[in-house]
């Protein structure tokens, strides 16, 4: 599909209100828009222009160039607050990949700790989580993460300290410190895997497990037996 008519009823469609709509035209710009450097201005012409009610679908299809423009990365990281959970997941997703080749992304994500929405920072929490990094800055950011003040980006955090390699011992306490006293059961209950996958228990969570699997909280009691399960391993 090379038409120009073509191309423009793709290019509107990405403002229509239905997704699947969307998605087909997403689909199809991807495809055209490497071979097509007049259709690449098109395109960024669209993301910079007032006036759409869409702009996610632009930085989309872009963010399958390489590499992907300022202006581009930037409408991804906004994407990332979209109010449609498959949407925001999908853009995590594609900044995950982007990442790994382009390092300014990581320093944005980790930015986004202190600057973005409660969604924006659980979805770079999530990014920095797939990235599989080794850093102290990405470190840092995640145990920052456990302090905020949306549970949701806590439990981000602490379920992504889980597959970092390079957990010392004041991140162990800070998991502990988040499984003794955070006010939000579901941040507890993700501390408590998290902190039993590392092994080698304070004596302090071993007791807080113990009495936890006691709880008559079905959750609180689950997610204890659980913990306990895994330091026995």
């Amino acid at each position: 599909m090379n038409d120009d008519g073509q191309i423009a009823s793709l290019i509107a469609a990405l403002d229509h209100p239905d997704k699947p709509t969307i998605r087909a035209a997403v689909d199809a710009l991807i495809a055209l828009a490497p071979v097509s450097t007049d259709l690449q201005k098109l395109l960024h012409q669209r993301l910079t222009e007032d006036g759409h009610k869409n702009y996610w679908p632009v930085a989309y299809i872009l963010g399958h160039l390489c590499p992907p423009s300022r202006e581009c990365i930037g409408r991804l990281i906004d994407a990332l607050d979209h109010r449609e959970p498959d949407i925001r997941w999908a853009i995590a997703l594609l900044l995950t990949r982007i990442a790994k080749s382009e390092s300014a992304v990581v320093a944005l994500l980790i930015e986004l700790n202190d600057t973005g929405t409660a969604n924006q920072r659980r979805m770079a929490i999530y990014c920095l989580r797939d990235l599989a990094l080794d850093d102290p800055d990405s470190l840092a950011a995640l145990v920052k993460s456990l302090r905020d003040l949306d549970p949701t980006v806590r439990v981000a955090g602490v379920t992504s300290l889980k597959s970092r390699a390079d957990v010392a011992a004041a991140t162990r306490e800070a998991l502990l410190q988040t499984y003794l006293n955070d006010e939000d059961l579901r941040v507890r209950n993700a501390a408590a895997v998290t902190l039993a996958s590392f092994g080698s228990p304070a004596e302090e969570f071993v007791q807080a497990l113990s009495a936890a699997s006691k709880s008559s909280n079905a959750q609180a009691k689950k997610a204890a037996e659980a913990a306990l399960k895994l330091l026995q391993k």
